[in-house]
């Protein structure tokens, strides 16, 4: 049976439940010129969520990990540092996604419901004690998110990716099970903390390894790291820009707390053998990231590619003990405010009628809009990793771990092909200062969208100048698991 402690320490989680289970009943109902009501339900729903989750820690005294449901699941400092980051990316997407849905007459309860839901899938993944609990927790993520690339049923790219993206995902989710089940069966238990007892009493065991290997390539295709990011072009492209706005950012805070949470908790006496794995992943992902991220010319698709290499970067963290995964979580924090805002920043610029998809679609942008050009520069340069902003400054920490765990010539590789991977960058913004605009159509952005777009810029900022501050909490988060 479970208590009163056991709901309390999961209340965001019900918090989410319920009201996707509202948005869900009330999309049914509302009438088309209400529909902003299930916009501004969803956004409460992170409100109330996020002053839940930051409760605890506001008071007088230290806030120690809640154990529940049998110890299944866990409320601590890592798990909600990565939700608060969680509700901030998400409500930037609803909120971009609102005029965009509109204008392709896809506005319906179902689409927020379906984040909701897929949010709930993000919470318990990086609050999962249990191999379980982690696992129905990345199977809730994937299965909305198969619906939510789906959405535009008349769309057959749309179509085509999600089909992609679910056997694919399907495939990917067999080899981690398949994985799980291995570790079980040397470890015994289905609890992290055993595992991780077990694991190490006996680092060397054959089975345990050879699950640790199956869990890898299962963790590596949620986090679309090379070689097995063969989704995310495809899927970044076909899907709705809203959804690829999605997908580009907050899952991949849940992805890494997943990795975190298997690899670092429960697997973390194992580390001799899955660092050098590990590494080999994030090189593939860093090289083949920017040499066929040179090559596009959809926007999107260099996105989708340019994701992979970042994937790496945050992957280079993971082979530098403590320091590496605090390096890592800040990188990836940073990486979902990026995506957000470069995803967002292509909804306003596709109005009714409009879909920017191409690079030559921006041409000329600083003419049309000099203030979203700017947000766009300031996007992109740190996404290329120019100091000193915020793109610099993790690549930095991450590549500075690497290199104090001896990782040095794996550091200069990615260092290359960083440099290498700025061309691309470059090439959007010259188009956009330096190219004429094909059209003069104004372009039109709702307050809230033009609110959200700006208040990302400054979390960039913001972030360059408290990089002590959030570092030393990432630091402090991992260091209580």
């Amino acid at each position: 049976m479970f208590g009163w402690s056991d709901l309390v320490a999961a209340l965001p989680e019900i918090i989410v439940l319920s009201m996707a289970c509202v948005v869900l009943l009330v999309g049914l109902v509302v009438k088309p010129e209400k529909d902003g009501l299930l916009v501004s339900l969803t956004l409460l729903t992170l409100v109330f969520a996020a002053l839940v989750t930051l409760r605890d820690h506001l008071g007088a005294q230290a806030f120690s990990a809640q154990y529940a449901f049998n110890g299944t699941f866990v409320r601590d400092t890592f798990g909600d540092v990565l939700k608060l980051f969680m509700y901030f990316v998400l409500a930037a997407v609803v909120v971009f996604a609102k005029q965009y849905l509109r204008n392709r007459s896809l506005f319906k309860g179902e689409y927020f419901a379906l984040m909701l839901f897929a949010l709930l899938g993000m919470m318990v993944m990086v609050s999962g004690q249990n191999l379980i609990s982690l696992y129905l927790g990345l199977e809730l993520l994937a299965l909305s998110s198969y619906a939510l690339v789906a959405f535009d049923r008349e769309n057959i790219k749309a179509n085509e990716a999600a089909i992609k993206y679910f056997v694919l995902g399907a495939l990917a989710s067999g080899m981690l099970l398949y994985g799980l089940s291995m570790v079980y069966g040397a470890t015994g238990s289905l609890q992290l903390d055993a595992i991780a007892q077990v694991a190490a009493a006996q680092p060397d065991s054959k089975l345990l390894i050879l699950g640790l290997v199956f869990v890898l390539v299962g963790v590596a295709f949620k986090l679309g790291a090379a070689p097995f990011h063969m989704w995310v072009p495809d899927v970044y492209t076909g899907a709705p820009t809203s959804t690829t706005a999605f997908i580009a950012s907050a899952p991949k805070l849940a992805a890494f707390g997943l990795a975190l949470r298997l690899l670092g908790e429960g697997l973390g006496p194992t580390q001799v053998h899955w660092q050098t794995m590990v590494a080999m992943l994030a090189i593939l992902s860093i090289v083949i990231g920017n040499l066929f991220a040179i090559q596009q010319t959809n926007i999107k698709r260099l996105f989708a590619y340019s994701t992979i290499s970042h994937i790496g970067f945050m992957l280079l963290g993971f082979i530098g003990g403590a320091a590496g995964f605090a390096a890592a979580m800040f990188y990836i924090i940073t990486y979902a405010i990026m995506a957000a805002g470069g995803f967002g920043l292509l909804i306003v610029l596709s109005g009714k009628g409009v879909e920017v998809e191409n690079i030559d679609d921006l041409k000329g942008l600083n003419q049309r809009n000099g203030w979203l050009a700017f947000l766009m520069l300031l996007i992109i340069a740190s996404m290329a990793g120019f100091p000193p902003l915020v793109g610099f400054v993790s690549k930095l920490w991450v590549l500075k771990s690497a290199v104090e765990a001896g990782y040095l010539g794996l550091a200069l590789v990615a260092v290359v092909f960083a440099v290498i991977g700025a061309f691309y960058y470059l090439r959007i913004i010259k188009v956009m200062y330096f190219d004429e605009a094909q059209t003069d159509q104004a372009i039109v952005a709702s307050v809230d969208a033009r609110f959200f777009l700006n208040l990302l810029a400054i979390a960039q900022l913001a972030l360059v100048l408290l990089t002590p501050m959030v570092l030393s909490v990432c630091a402090a988060a991992v260091a209580a698991l």
